[in-house]
């Protein structure tokens, strides 16, 4: 039985982070934390502490309140050296981004973003330009989902609305 509330669950302001060693992709959640979209793809520079500043300045200009990290375990969900230096990585991006850092399993998310940019009719070339941030959204929104979804089962436990 309900009060005639309606449930709603906490937006938030989320940036994905998709960790490459040449590439990091970038995604930004909408203000209420229910899609995520592409933004942008930092090139990899020869100092991690300018890369996590770029981002942390990223984090500042979206007024991101949570950083999703990608965490790319093995497939059959063991975390493996990749997970292990993206952990690394999170942990350190941390210290300078000023918002809490959350890590995400990103198995198949750039595999799901080659299809979606195949059927979309990109070229290659074109593909190789933004695979990165569509990887970094397309694991953004399972996340967001996940939250949704979690959130929901939660308040139904509880007995709310």
């Amino acid at each position: 039985m309900t009060d005639g509330r309606a449930h709603r669950i906490p937006g938030v302001r989320a940036l994905g982070i998709d960790l490459g060693s040449k590439r990091v992709g970038i995604a930004v959640s909408d203000l209420s934390g229910t899609i995520a979209t592409a933004l942008t793809t930092l090139h990899r520079s020869k100092s991690r502490r300018h890369d996590h500043a770029a981002i942390a300045a990223l984090v500042r200009d979206e007024e991101a309140e949570v950083v999703v990290v990608g965490l790319p375990l093995s497939l059959d969900g063991t975390a493996g050296p990749a997970a292990r230096t993206a952990t690394t990585e999170a942990r350190q991006l941390a210290t300078v981004v000023g918002v809490p850092v959350e890590m995400y399993d990103e198995r198949f998310t750039t595999v799901t973003a080659e299809r979606a940019m195949v059927e979309a009719g990109l070229d290659a070339q074109a593909r190789r330009k933004v695979v990165d941030k569509v990887a970094a959204a397309v694991m953004l929104q399972a996340w967001l989902d996940h939250r949704r979804n979690t959130w929901s089962d939660a308040s139904i436990e509880r007995g709310e609305p």
